[in-house]
């Protein structure tokens, strides 16, 4: 079955066969057949600090140079992941570069943004879902209101159970399948399936006890 993505071409097998052949642009469109799904990971998991200082066209550009340096790499190792997967990572890895440049190497461990593992810190992932879950209009319009909305958002995601939160950023905001967010976290696609539904009711349930109206999850 050639893999396929929502939103987006499939990773027709014609065109990896050429480009494991050492075809160029089959190659490069290969990789932009993703680049919408890329800018939304990068918008999503980039540090609000950083906006107006890092720009998603640049991260993709230096993912992208990289994925090229390493294409035989990826075809001799790594061929059964699919390209787009792979190619997250590769973006996941700038992500932290342009972190670790702009904030020091003692910022938020951002390490687990593109390959998050069960038990690691929260800190990255919540403060993302925060950022995302605050920044609609929703809620109070005072500062300390927006901040006791913030802190509560943050109270109950680190409460909720690693991989569960995972999840929830990888199905709702980045929009991966259930498939495709089981790969990236090594577990089984039904398992995947039934924490996200269980992550997304409960995330509803503390938007809608919020004060102010905060009652919707948006991607």
């Amino acid at each position: 079955m050639v893999p396929s993505t929502p939103g987006g071409p499939p990773e027709c097998a014609a065109l990896r066969q050429r480009a494991a052949g050492g075809d160029a642009g089959a190659w490069g469109a290969l990789l932009t057949g993703h680049e919408d799904r890329l800018r939304r990971m990068v918008a999503f998991r980039l540090d609000p600090r950083l906006r107006g200082r890092v720009d998603a066209a640049d991260v993709l550009q230096e993912a992208y140079a990289e994925a090229a340096a390493h294409r035989e790499d990826y075809f001799r190792r790594s061929a059964a992941v699919p390209v787009f997967l792979w190619l997250r990572g590769v973006v996941g890895n700038k992500l932290l570069d342009a972190h670790r440049h702009h904030l020091g190497t003692a910022m938020r461990d951002a390490a687990r943004e593109h390959a998050p593992r069960p038990g690691a810190a929260p800190d990255a992932t919540s403060a993302a879902l925060v950022d995302q879950l605050s920044g609609h209009g929703m809620g109070p319009r005072t500062a300390a209101g927006h901040a006791e909305v913030k802190a509560r958002l943050h109270a109950a995601l680190d409460g909720m159970d690693a991989t569960d939160r995972e999840v929830l950023a990888l199905r709702h905001f980045e929009q991966l399948t259930n498939g495709e967010a089981a790969q990236v976290l090594g577990i089984q696609e039904r398992a995947a399936a039934k924490r996200y539904v269980r992550a997304l009711k409960r995330l509803k349930d503390v938007l809608a006890a919020m004060p102010g109206g905060l009652t919707e999850v948006r991607s």
